[in-house]
């Protein structure tokens, strides 16, 4: 793996990351497995007048997931359903095709370098996954 793969602030972020910032109460709570790597997410949200007011989580994996799910955490607050659901698409055209990322996600560049290693994809993509699902606008995707 290339160390670009793991610069200074995707470590940072995964170090963030590893704190539990689960709430309670909580109005939705999502856990999910990627069974290919081990990494698990559990991620919950409160909401406020449809939108998303408050997020926690609680991550064990990779420091991509990690961070990806800290980024996350900073990124959705005050979104509707939908957004955040749209939001796991354009991540994903954003890894898988270099697709550029609404300014309200833009925090998610940092992880750019992923791009050449689709296998780890999934790592940044289970916390978008696990909100997809928490949020009701569908089921996660399949893995």
């Amino acid at each position: 793996m290339s160390d670009d793969l793991y610069q200074a602030e995707i470590v940072a972020r995964a170090r963030a990351g590893q704190q539990d910032s689960r709430l309670e109460p909580q109005d939705a709570r999502v856990t999910i497995d990627n069974p290919l790597c081990g990494d698990r997410v559990t991620l919950d949200l409160r909401f406020a007048a449809g939108r998303i007011a408050e997020i926690g989580h609680r991550t064990r994996g990779c420091a991509l997931c990690q961070a990806s799910a800290e980024t996350l955490r900073r990124c959705v607050s005050g979104q509707d359903r939908a957004t955040a659901d749209a939001l796991r698409w354009q991540i994903q055209a954003f890894l898988a095709e270099g697709a550029s990322l609404p300014e309200t996600i833009g925090a998610f560049d940092v992880f750019a370098p992923v791009r050449a290693f689709p296998s780890r994809h999934s790592c940044v993509l289970l916390p978008l996954d696990a909100l997809v699902d928490a949020c009701g606008t569908g089921p996660a995707p399949e893995r």
